[in-house]
């Protein structure tokens, strides 16, 4: 109880009005100091609803991406399951092929089929796509992206003959390469920081897919119901995009009421700080303006391309004639959870651009070539001394990709003009796509040469 509590309701002997008098006096004067101190300032609600909808805006951007990519990974790390023989209904008996007498063991056809199979599509889709796609709405091209994603499950997981099995692949490209164009360009009308979510969802699918799939086959189902169950995984798009998403203005002409606009293609942009609508610098470009800027692009895609070329034609040229003998995995087995170490390795790297940034794009593809003649040495003298060291190298290889490919993207959307942003984000994706189906091309020769040793 307080001093004045006190004095109020307990009377001792010679405390009288006088006393009650001061208690009350000094309390009147310390009520007059309270009321010249500052009052703490309450949150505006402008303030309050712009921080909820960032929230929505990076939770949206992770599952758009994390689901959009998801088919696109699954598929690789289903790649030796699906070229072996026992894939095919009906056939129940491993397949040989010439490529097998040697002194590895061998599938009769390179995974490198399916990553064609599965960047061919994606590579035509990102190439050809900042230059005419952005005449369709976004909504129209996220249902396409969630469309394609079903078919590909679906069409891989019970079609009886290879052939169709293939198309399936080919539909995850496609789903792939138009989710992840269709993502990276709304990032430009979006806050800097969904840069950041948006890799980690690249990631994410990785880690979560790769993960999955192995686990599923190690619990016991076979390739076929793995891929099955995880049909549902595209309608989190749906959910990222048309329910969580602050939707924002992305090509709403300008109106003027009392006199023509002189420029009637300049666009309605979203500004993620004032909360509100901006006249926004023209963001269709013709042609020439987009063919010129992509010369200045180079600085960005050519170390990307040199990355990526490294890695997948690691994981689908070499990975797969890796196999440690005489330990508690199976040679799939060991192909899986490669797949899965360099997935984790890109997650994390992906997912740590707040806290690391490196302005020095080169120095990725000289790591990465470092790994691809390390592995390539090991792959042809054989040298597999532990399972455990080509886990470590692969976790590496996956770092560095990731890395490559967040401080990429990250760079641009600090460093471009925001007229030139979303066709820059764009295009430059292109380069991932185009490094990974050359060194599909490149892995199936190399696979069968070295197979034949």
């Amino acid at each position: 109880m307080s001093c004045y509590g006190v004095a109020h309701f307990c009377q001792f002997p010679g405390m009288g009005k006088t006393k009650s008098s001061k208690f009350q006096r000094l309390r009147g004067e310390q009520e007059e100091q309270d009321a010249f101190l500052p009052e703490e300032p309450a949150v505006p609600a402008d303030v309050q609803k712009c921080c909820k909808e960032k929230i929505r805006n990076l939770a949206a951007f992770w599952l758009f991406e994390a689901c959009s990519s998801y088919m696109y990974v699954v598929m690789l790390s289903a790649a030796y399951d699906i070229l072996g023989g026992q894939y095919e209904i009906g056939n129940a008996t491993s397949q040989e092929n010439d490529t097998s007498r040697g002194r590895f063991d061998c599938n009769p056809l390179s995974t490198g089929a399916v990553l064609l199979a599965n960047v061919l599509p994606d590579m035509f889709v990102t190439l050809s796509a900042p230059w005419y796609l952005h005449h369709i709405s976004y909504d129209i091209k996220v249902f396409s992206t969630v469309t394609s994603a079903v078919l590909s499950c679906l069409i891989v997981s019970l079609s009886p003959i290879r052939a169709l099995t293939i198309f399936g692949v080919v539909c995850a490209g496609i789903s792939g390469g138009l989710g992840e164009f269709t993502c990276v360009s709304l990032l430009s009308f979006y806050d800097k920081s969904v840069v950041s979510v948006w890799s980690s969802g690249t990631g994410g699918a990785g880690i979560v897919a790769s993960i999955a799939y192995a686990g599923l086959i190690e619990v016991g189902m076979t390739p076929r119901n793995a891929l099955l169950v995880q049909v549902i995984v595209p309608l989190g798009i749906v959910v990222g995009y048309w329910c969580v998403l602050v939707r924002v203005p992305t090509s709403k002409l300008i109106q003027n009421d009392v006199q023509e606009d002189d420029d009637p293609d300049r666009l309605e942009e979203y500004d993620p700080f004032q909360g509100k609508c901006e006249d926004a610098e023209e963001r269709h470009l013709t042609f020439e303006e987009r063919a010129k800027y992509f010369q200045y692009l180079l600085k960005y895609i050519i170390p990307l391309w040199l990355v990526y070329f490294g890695s997948y034609f690691i994981n689908h040229g070499l990975l797969e004639l890796i196999f440690v003998r005489g330990i508690w995995l199976s040679h799939e087995s060991q192909y899986r959870w490669f797949q899965v170490l360099y997935q984790v390795g890109v997650f994390i790297s992906r997912s740590s651009i707040n806290l690391f940034t490196c302005r020095i794009l080169w120095i990725f593809p000289i790591l990465q070539w470092a790994v691809l003649v390390l592995i390539l040495s090991g792959v042809y003298f054989e040298w597999t001394p532990s399972i455990f060291l080509i886990f470590g190298i692969i976790f590496f290889e996956g770092i560095v990709s990731g890395a490559s490919y967040v401080n990429t993207f990250y760079l641009i959307s600090q460093n471009e003009d925001p007229k030139y942003k979303e066709f820059a984000m764009g295009a430059t994706t292109a380069s991932e796509s185009c490094g990974i189906a050359i060194a599909g091309m490149i892995a199936i020769p190399v696979h069968d040469a070295i197979c034949r040793i």
